[in-house]
């Protein structure tokens, strides 16, 4: 069984889209999707620098525009056995899986990432931080100790902490027992309760998005749910925003449901990586650049 896997905010690099853009299928796809929103995602994925695309309502877009052109290109006609995105890349896994088509998906997704700016503009300073390693019971309760929230529980030992600013430098001046922690470069505390004003704005953009059943099993990144309906999907997409993401139960549950290869879309790398120790032994393929395409069709035959 296939899991085609979408990244989230992060994972955007300068220039990305320049070699992708060199394939026409794929340049068709891109323009069209950026003609779907007001946002220039050309231009951003070509000559935009690293601190305009960190911008939440530049990133996200972008980033989900990049998995569907890639993704449909690696995949063409075949479909995947499980679809799955982290974060904001749950927009994308949901078009993949046949829940909103592609335009609504990027359309919907930039007013998300537009409310998420201004909802951590509109707060104290926040920020977010990862932690690497350690013990699970000792960073769960500094972070308790520091009234930070555990906003990505991404597995193998990594978990992103988010909350005020002050609360991250305490956290970075004083790590829990042998754990590492390096703040985020990103707008605010994503998927915590900083982000409400955020989900009331994407559920007045999403009431009257269309939307169909699965048809591709759409794992949800707040538990690991496969979601049945697409109203249901639509409802976890709003409320994610200022809920925890679970990345660590979606692996588990690819295991559980007999995953054999993982095909992570561009910009790829971070998911592959997290597999790497969270399903160890599984293939995998991140999509970086078109060169990767034939690694990524051969997975595909392969375990499709």
């Amino acid at each position: 069984m296939l899991a085609v896997l979408c990244p989230g905010q992060g994972a955007q690099t300068p220039g990305m889209l320049a070699p992708w853009l060199e394939l026409d299928s794929v340049a068709q796809t891109l323009q069209a999707l950026s003609d779907a929103t007001e946002v220039d995602l050309i231009a951003h994925g070509t000559v935009s620098d690293a601190d305009t695309i960190r911008d939440t309502a530049i990133a996200q877009p972008l980033l989900v525009a990049t998995a569907l052109a890639t993704g449909r290109e690696a995949l063409g006609a075949t479909a995947p056995g499980v679809v799955a995105g982290h974060s904001v890349g749950e927009f994308a896994a949901a078009a993949l899986s046949g829940v909103l088509t592609d335009a609504d998906a990027v359309s919907l997704v930039t007013v998300r990432g537009r409310a998420m700016a201004e909802a951590a503009a509109s707060s104290e300073p926040t920020s977010m931080a990862a932690v690497l390693g350690g013990v699970a019971d000792e960073v769960a309760a500094r972070l308790a100790e520091l009234n930070l929230t555990p906003a990505n529980a991404n597995g193998g030992g990594q978990v992103v902490a988010a909350g005020s600013k002050a609360a991250i430098d305490a956290l970075v001046a004083e790590p829990p027992t042998r754990a590492r922690v390096i703040e985020l470069q990103v707008a605010g505390a994503f998927h915590t309760s900083y982000m409400a004003p955020a989900v009331e704005t994407l559920a007045a953009a999403a009431a009257d998005v269309a939307r169909k059943a699965p048809v591709v099993p759409l794992l949800s990144n707040a538990d690991g749910t496969v979601v049945a309906t697409g109203d249901e999907t639509v409802a976890r997409l709003v409320t994610q925003v200022a809920s925890p993401v679970r990345w660590d139960l979606c692996m588990e549950r690819m295991l559980d449901l007999g995953v054999t290869g993982i095909l992570e879309v561009a910009p790829g790398g971070v998911l592959t990586g997290l597999a790497k120790r969270g399903m160890k032994g599984i293939p995998a393929v991140a999509l970086k650049t078109p060169e990767d395409l034939a690694a990524a069709r051969e997975l595909v035959e392969a375990h499709a």
